[in-house]
């Protein structure tokens, strides 16, 4: 498709010179810079963007992990009869598999979110690099749960142009999101709870976070789950 496009812009500059030959080059790079920046495009491969329902049920889905705030967050969903996916990172996977045969025992679901979490370049790796990082993460966690995950979340959610082959060749859907609050940054629970809140709606998809440097995600997943409570909405799984 990139491929395409060069040519077409090069072809329009031999033929009607660099004022319609340049701005389409362009635009064409403009287009897959977008592609891969924009988590909720579609340019690349599909990506579940809300679940097709009409009444209160979202799914929470919790990245990075696992992490020393695992076991409290587990205990917190327990609390509220809610469920989530973790989208975990393979190697902090296959240094802590006790947490994650602790959150499939009691009844969440895993997702592959690369083996290294690599977030200032994953957009920008090569088909080989990123071959591995999604094959190892689906080796770990198929080896310590005996069951491969289905999901798939991008680092940072930007998912360049060799992302879909390997999604195929391992069944996995990418997932991402329409509801945050930044909460791998943000440091105040009431503020991310309140975006988070904004971006709620039957379906929506909640991206949260887990060991941020913070220390707080604990803190606003709990107030999360109190204003669900409130507001009457339901944690499901897709599946």
């Amino acid at each position: 498709m990139l491929g395409a496009s060069q040519l077409i812009a090069i072809a329009l500059w031999w033929r009607y010179g660099w004022r319609m030959g340049l701005p389409t080059l362009l635009l064409s790079h403009l287009v897959f810079l977008w592609g891969t920046l924009w988590p909720q495009s579609r340019l690349f491969s599909p990506v579940l963007t809300r679940l097709p329902v009409d009444d209160k049920r979202l799914w929470l889905t919790i990245d990075d992990g696992p992490s020393g705030d695992t076991r409290a967050i587990l205990d917190l969903l327990d609390t509220h009869d809610a469920k989530a996916t973790f989208f975990v990172v393979g190697d902090r996977a296959a240094r802590q598999p006790e947490l994650i045969r602790e959150i499939v025992r009691r009844g969440h679901t895993l997702g592959n979110h690369s083996a290294m979490h690599p977030s200032a370049w994953f957009w920008a790796l090569g088909p080989r690099r990123m071959r591995e990082e999604i094959a190892r993460c689906q080796t770990i966690l198929r080896d310590i749960t005996g069951v491969p995950p289905r999901w798939f979340r991008a680092v940072v959610g930007m998912a360049n142009p060799f992302v879909a082959a390997s999604l195929k060749k391992h069944g996995l859907a990418r997932v991402a999101w329409n509801a945050r609050g930044f909460d791998a940054v943000a440091a105040d629970p009431v503020s991310v709870v309140a975006r988070i809140e904004r971006g709620l709606r039957p379906g929506a998809i909640v991206l949260l976070h887990e060991g941020a440097g913070h220390g707080r995600n604990v803190d606003m997943i709990a107030l999360l789950l109190q204003r669900l409570d409130a507001l009457g909405y339901r944690s499901v799984l897709p599946e």
